[in-house]
């Protein structure tokens, strides 16, 4: 991927890129009892809480998709990243309710 990674995509954007194969990490920045409850199939979960102590276990040579209920706490957490040399982090707009409510309605929504 040569250009720019937008600052944030939309649910629709990334269902588009996972079904064309692309290499993305998904980083899921909610607290434990809410990824428990539920998160998008492949993400990892680092609270953002810790992201300062764990951003070392995250990719810096592909894209990462930052995951939250409804995108408040992902932006933080692009915004963190990107400050420290993540280039390719990218917040999912509306987190897990709007991935819930557009592409997977299998999924619990709280």
């Amino acid at each position: 991927m040569s250009d720019k990674v937008p600052l944030q995509i939309d649910v629709d954007t990334l269902k588009s890129m996972q079904q064309s194969g692309a290499e993305l990490a998904l980083l899921d920045v909610r607290e434990p009892w809410e990824f428990d409850l539920c998160a998008i199939e492949g993400s990892s979960s680092i609270p953002l809480a810790t992201l300062p102590q764990r951003a070392a276990e995250l990719p810096k040579d592909r894209q990462i998709v930052v995951i939250c209920h409804h995108g408040g706490r992902s932006a933080q957490a692009t915004a963190w990243l990107r400050h420290n040399g993540y280039d390719k982090a990218t917040n999912l707009m509306g987190g897990v309710d709007a991935w819930a409510r557009r592409i997977d309605p299998t999924m619990k929504v709280y």
